[in-house]
């Protein structure tokens, strides 16, 4: 989708899957395309659906969370569009982990028992439960990689205050808690997450999406200890399956590696399972619709005017 010009607009901001258009001085319109993007590089295909799986997905995690911590999101006029608060971020990524997998696995079986500044427990098997979850924030960077930084990192370097970053550590794991609620009653649990946060209003506000298949992953609950205790690796819903074939490729986003071919029935796949999640975790069938450029804009110059 190609940038687009709306009324009152001051701004545009092409993120690796989210074009971000900027409206007066605290509003803003958030199109999830479909790009897709694994180890902070965007890949040569897009996925079919994924925008709209991805907006839909995240409108009713931020509906779903709104009593546990205030939310950027206002209405949602297109399928794979949002229009809402326009917050002053943290340059922070906050990451919740459940469970040890991903990332922290990585980290693990590397040898490492400190992630971020968070102790790992001895003698735990990759994706079982921390005795708490814990917290892993990463710089979020315009370009390239995100870093991994300790809380004392980034209070040193002025990302957030003290108390700031209290009361996002404690609205983080919150809606945690509340994601791991909603996906227990349909069968799933949150491993890991991430959140953003900014302010507006002068209040701690959540930014972008929650809970998605694109900042989140989750496991089956049905015969997860059972999985556990035989070591057989956990049925999940993510984009993880995405990052192992990177990974089987011979790619993780480093310097003069080059990105698989991406086949037709490839590509279905990802899509397949993104709507798979989304009809998994919500419990709602998933419609897909093809609005087109022109009648998305036409929606959302509605909606910022005011008419229906």
């Amino acid at each position: 989708m190609a940038p687009h010009s709306f009324p009152g607009q001051t701004g545009f901001y092409r993120g690796k899957v989210r074009d971000v258009y900027f409206i007066g001085d605290d509003r803003l319109v958030m199109i999830a395309s479909d790009r897709i993007s694994a180890f902070d590089v965007i890949l040569p295909r897009p996925i079919p659906y994924k925008g709209q799986v991805l907006n839909q997905l995240a409108a009713y995690m931020l509906a779903a969370t709104r009593d546990v911590c205030p939310n950027w999101l206002k209405e949602t006029p297109a399928p794979n569009a949002a229009l809402g608060a326009r917050c002053t971020p943290f340059k922070i990524e906050v990451v919740v982990r459940g469970n040890l997998c991903g990332h922290a696995w990585r980290t693990y079986s590397s040898g490492q028992r400190i992630l971020c500044g968070a102790l790992m427990a001895e003698g735990l098997k990759e994706n079982d439960f921390f005795p708490e979850p814990i917290i892993t924030p990463s710089t979020k960077a315009s370009e390239g990689h995100d870093e991994d930084i300790t809380e004392k990192e980034l209070l040193e370097q002025g990302l957030a205050t003290p108390g700031e970053w209290a009361a996002i550590r404690q609205y983080a794991l919150a809606l945690f808690a509340r994601g791991n609620e909603l996906a227990r009653r349909q069968g799933l649990i949150l491993a890991d997450t991430k959140y953003e946060f900014g302010t507006y209003d002068g209040a701690i506000t959540l930014m972008d999406e929650i809970h998605t298949p694109d900042s989140s992953r989750y496991f089956y609950a049905d015969a997860f200890e059972e999985r556990q205790a035989r070591g057989e690796k956990q049925r999940q819903l993510s984009k993880e399956f995405v990052r192992e074939w990177l990974i089987e490729n011979e790619f993780m986003g480093k310097e003069g590696q080059t990105v698989p071919e991406m086949t037709d029935e490839w590509v279905a796949l990802i899509s397949q399972r993104y709507i798979e999640l989304y009809e998994k975790v919500t419990g709602q069938s998933f419609k897909p619709e093809d609005l087109g450029d022109e009648e998305t804009y036409r929606r959302i110059g509605a909606a910022l005017s005011g008419r229906k």
